[in-house]
């Protein structure tokens, strides 16, 4: 019964306009993208051409620097005799061959392997030798000394 009493009134206050305006707004809006930004319909197609372009381009990028990035690790990897890794290498094929390291990071890399190099050499050693104390120097020599006398007398007899 409430159900009929309410179409029979609710109906003819929707025809008024005290409850049924949201029909006109639904049809002022326009379903064209091209429309709803205000270019026409050529306009709109070439600005979606573009933003694909874009996209594309730095997309194509952003995979060449993420490449570069592998190939930098893979450098650093066989430098220190570390283990592959599988991802680097599929990153650096899906790339290209034409992949290279950056200028930026070769130098970071390079004045490293010279700082270890400088490390390694002889003028690195006697350097290090200054920066130690002298006196602990002596006492490993004297300790180095009396092993090496301790054993040489327990494995020959005449000493």
């Amino acid at each position: 019964m409430a159900f009929l009493i309410k179409s029979m009134i609710g109906n003819p206050l929707s025809g008024m306009g005290l409850g049924g305006g949201g029909d006109k707004e639904e049809e002022s809006t326009p379903t064209d993208p091209a429309k709803a930004a205000g270019m026409t319909r050529e306009e709109y197609e070439e600005y979606q051409k573009q933003l694909v372009e874009e996209k594309m381009e730095r997309d194509a990028d952003f995979l060449h620097k993420k490449a570069e990035r592998a190939t930098l690790r893979v450098c650093l990897r066989e430098k220190y005799r570390l283990p592959k890794s599988e991802q680097d290498e599929n990153m650096i094929e899906m790339a290209g061959d034409d992949v290279d390291v950056p200028e930026e990071l070769l130098k970071m890399v390079d004045e490293d392997a010279t700082e270890e190099e400088g490390k390694d050499s002889l003028m690195g050693q006697i350097q290090n030798l200054q920066n130690m104390d002298m006196d602990q120097l002596k006492e490993k020599a004297s300790a180095t000394v009396t092993e090496l006398k301790s054993k040489a007398e327990e494995k020959c007899s005449v000493m």
